[in-house]
């Protein structure tokens, strides 16, 4: 049955991340996830929040900075998530398969926040660990 299980991530933007790197995980006690990577250079990364919940963070412009850029809601059959949402009136893009494998699709809510709904697979780099890539 499709469902919403709970919050996946709170996407943030950040000004430096090794400081709010240092924050979240040296002042807050949270454990690093994994990062992402392109062209062998770091510009974002994944905390740990709980059990599959993350912060994820991002460089951001300086229009940006300090911004929530959206919430990530974790979901089971992605396909019936978008039908009901589809069927209620709203707008929701197309699934597909991120970068970090897991897959995605978006929408907003009536005032305008950005929403992924996501979907962990077995090769997620939320649940693998391991970096996910966007060279070029």
């Amino acid at each position: 049955m499709a469902s919403v299980k709970q919050l996946a991530h709170l996407c943030i933007h950040s000004r430096d991340l090794d400081a709010t790197r240092s924050f979240y995980v040296d002042a807050l006690g949270l454990e690093p996830g994994f990062d992402f990577l392109k062209d062998g250079r770091r510009f974002g990364y994944y905390l740990k929040f709980g059990q599959n919940t993350f912060i994820e963070v991002f460089e951001g412009d300086p229009g940006e900075v300090g911004n929530i850029n959206h919430l990530a809601i974790e979901v089971e059959d992605m396909d019936g998530v978008i039908e009901r949402v589809r069927k209620a009136g709203h707008t929701v893009g197309d699934k597909k398969l991120g970068p970090d494998q897991s897959w995605q699709a978006w929408l907003e809510d009536p005032n305008g926040i950005r929403i992924e709904l996501h979907e962990y697979t077995s090769d997620s780099s939320q649940l693998s660990g391991k970096p996910c890539r966007l060279d070029g």
